[in-house]
């Protein structure tokens, strides 16, 4: 695991429930963190949180600053990546987790 995604890790993992079935999985090239089996976020290599929000989310997010996630071209539904610089800050940090956990927790455990 790079430095980025280990430090960013050790950032969110104080900001999930201690009350729920959490995991840490490699995925996406970083580390997703898991809800009840479902990805939150996923810290990657080079700083950026990859956030899910769904697809009712999406253009909240990214009026509050995301951007689109794209792998092999193609815009993933459902998902957003927030840059490191814009999560420097703890608060807003723990902002972009909670809306993942919003709508996480709607989704039925895997």
């Amino acid at each position: 695991m790079s430095m980025a995604v280990d430090e960013l890790a050790g950032r969110i993992r104080p900001l999930m429930p201690t009350d729920a079935h959490i995991e840490e999985k490699r995925m996406f090239g970083g580390m997703a963190i898991m809800l009840n089996g479902n990805m939150v976020v996923c810290p990657t290599r080079d700083g950026s949180l990859i956030v899910r929000v769904g697809k009712d989310g999406v253009a909240d997010a990214l009026a509050a600053g995301a951007n689109p996630m794209e792998m092999g071209g193609r815009v993933m539904s459902g998902f957003v990546v927030v840059s490191g610089d814009a999560i420097e800050d703890d608060a807003v940090l723990a902002n972009w987790i909670g809306r993942a956990l919003a709508f996480v927790s709607t989704l039925p455990a895997k």
